[in-house]
């Protein structure tokens, strides 16, 4: 089993946040396979689904962003994953611009609470993970303000397009594995900058 986890906060007043990046793609991905991220269980909405031939769990931790690393580790336990291999985090990426999308294999959270807390319930840094850039276009005077106040319309075009390339991203990591996802999505990044 796949455990596949977008990072947000719960409640209507966070949906449609750039913090809540996590959650959005978790429920295009859902969307996109005809489930709907509703059971709960460990500590977070989830949904089961196939994609390719993979078993995988959808899941949006109900335990607010600071403490998402409570709900992950019980969700590993409970599956008995090896976050190394089993264990996919989407997330949402200050230090990138609107619409990119970049992943990674490990690494440290580089100050993302939700990140961090993961790690440290986890003790590893060993997880994949696709961040979505959500920095804004122009200088902010409060960064958490910004990103957990709601989208602007002139944003949602480019809100919808990182997240179907996300909602693919996945998807190539469990059919075809994660170096060939980051070669093809990671390199489009890179091309599309020049």
């Amino acid at each position: 089993m796949k455990l596949i986890v977008g990072l947000g906060n719960p409640g209507l007043e966070y949906q449609f946040t750039p913090h809540n990046m996590g959650f959005l793609a978790i429920d295009r991905l859902a969307e996109q396979q005809d489930a709907r991220v509703i059971n709960r269980h460990c500590h977070s909405l989830t949904a089961r689904v196939q994609i390719g031939e993979v078993d995988a769990l959808l899941a949006k931790p109900e335990t607010f962003m600071n403490l998402s690393g409570m709900a992950v580790r019980e969700l590993v336990a409970r599956h008995e994953a090896d976050p190394a291999k089993d264990l996919v985090v989407i997330y949402d990426e200050v230090d990138f611009p609107l619409g990119a999308l970049r992943i990674r294999e490990r690494g440290s959270s580089a100050g993302h609470n939700g990140l961090e807390s993961i790690i440290g319930a986890l003790e590893t840094q060993e997880f994949m993970r696709i961040r979505l850039g959500i920095a804004p276009d122009h200088k902010v005077s409060d960064g958490a303000r910004y990103v957990l106040s709601q989208f602007k319309k002139a944003q949602y075009k480019t809100v919808d397009a990182v997240l179907d390339r996300a909602a693919e991203a996945v998807e190539v990591i469990l059919k075809e594995g994660v170096s060939r996802a980051m070669n093809r999505f990671n390199q489009r990044e890179k091309d599309e900058e020049k």
